[in-house]
């Protein structure tokens, strides 16, 4: 799968692959896997991810087009 809001997101911040890559603690290699759908993303760097650019994890797995993060219980 290509998640082409991991991509828009980065962007939309002006931050580079290797940017993101920091935060996350991996190599830039692996995130533009994850970018490019070649490599499964692993779900506490999904959840860090939507921490960070402060969206749902379903806005960035493409399942809705609400970007909100639900509201916290």
């Amino acid at each position: 799968m290509y998640f082409q809001r991991l991509r828009d997101l980065r962007e939309d911040k002006d931050l580079r692959q290797e940017d993101v890559a920091e935060i996350l603690g991996i190599s830039q290699t692996v995130y533009s896997r994850y970018e490019r759908g070649f490599q499964t993303i692993p779900v506490m760097h999904l959840l860090k991810l939507a921490d960070f650019y402060q969206v749902s994890t379903d806005y960035i797995l493409g399942r809705t087009n609400t970007s909100k993060p639900y509201p916290a219980k």
